[in-house]
């Protein structure tokens, strides 16, 4: 017996630098066909950024409020989503381990009513409806491929709804069998802010481009660390005033939900650091009132 899924997959990165190579500025969206990529609007972009960059301003480490685009939510998302696998939480090896044992599925993560999921139908996010395993590990088996898939929900209102398990682990556990779907999707209630309102709302804060070099550092609070790339921008009363250094940050991404302020309107955007791996997600720009810039960074 056969199963077949065509899905087809492209992505377009474009990479703006200044002719002394001091200011540099990134964008990309992800397509299935390249037909709805409109490589102008992306050219205007970067150059604004470019501008933007031209006033330079220095800042020390620190917690900043801070405006992170859909690519870096994405990227931080994606990282919480690869380690909810229930083997590990019933091993008591990850930050979704309850102590004393079992999983944390049902308690609450965050205040706002955040909610994260999967859809093999996602209108522009859409990937194969069944599992498709090529090797078996703790989140998944071979011996459950061909697995229908259908809408899932990891989070929903801010709570724990799911964590991505095989048929055994979901026989361990109690819970339903949920394996990984190739899309996320992260959103809140109500029609969200664009980018661009919410700059113009902020009083004092960082604006980022994104995340690079996102590595974990403890599996039991999920704090990862990385750095900023390709523009990380100040604005002051409603405007970009300049580019600041870049940053070293430490941060939990399920501890993020539990700390943003404002959640903006969802689209469909193109991680930056795992978009070899995982392309298809569809996320808001979120505001976190106390992001950690750890250190100062020379990275450029």
């Amino acid at each position: 017996m056969r199963l077949r899924h065509d899905q087809p997959t492209g992505r377009l990165e474009l990479n703006a630098k200044s002719g002394d190579l001091k200011r540099s500025a990134w964008a990309g969206v992800s397509t299935p066909d390249f037909t709805d990529v409109d490589v102008s609007a992306l050219g205007s972009g970067l150059a604004q950024r470019l501008e933007w960059a031209k006033n330079r301003v220095d800042l020390p480490a620190g917690r900043y409020e801070t405006l992170l685009p859909p690519s870096a939510v994405a990227d931080l998302m994606i990282y919480l989503y690869w380690s909810a696998e229930a083997r590990d939480a019933l091993d008591g090896r990850s930050v979704f381990a309850r102590p004393g044992g079992g999983t944390r599925v049902g308690e609450q993560l965050g205040a706002l009513p955040v909610s994260l999921s999967s859809d093999p139908g996602a209108e522009g996010v859409a990937c194969a409806p069944f599992v498709t395993a090529h090797a078996s590990s703790r989140g998944s088996s071979v011996f459950d491929n061909g697995l229908p898939l259908g809408p899932t929900g990891w989070i929903k209102d801010g709570r724990l709804e799911a964590l991505r398990q095989t048929r055994y682990s979901a026989e361990l556990s109690g819970l339903p069998v949920t394996p990984g779907v190739d899309n996320l999707i992260m959103s809140a209630p109500g029609d969200g802010r664009s980018l661009e309102e919410m700059i113009a709302s902020t009083r004092h804060g960082l604006l980022l481009t994104c995340l690079w070099y996102i590595r974990q550092v403890d599996p039991q609070t999920l704090l990862v660390t990385g750095l900023t790339r390709d523009g990380v921008y100040l604005v002051e009363h409603g405007e970009v005033v300049g580019e600041v250094n870049n940053f070293r940050f430490n941060e939990s991404p399920v501890d993020l939900l539990g700390r943003l302020t404002e959640v903006g309107a969802s689209g469909r955007t193109l991680p930056r650091e795992w978009n070899d791996y995982f392309q298809r997600t569809i996320m808001p720009a979120v505001r976190v009132p106390d992001f950690n810039m750890s250190t100062v960074s020379q990275a450029s």
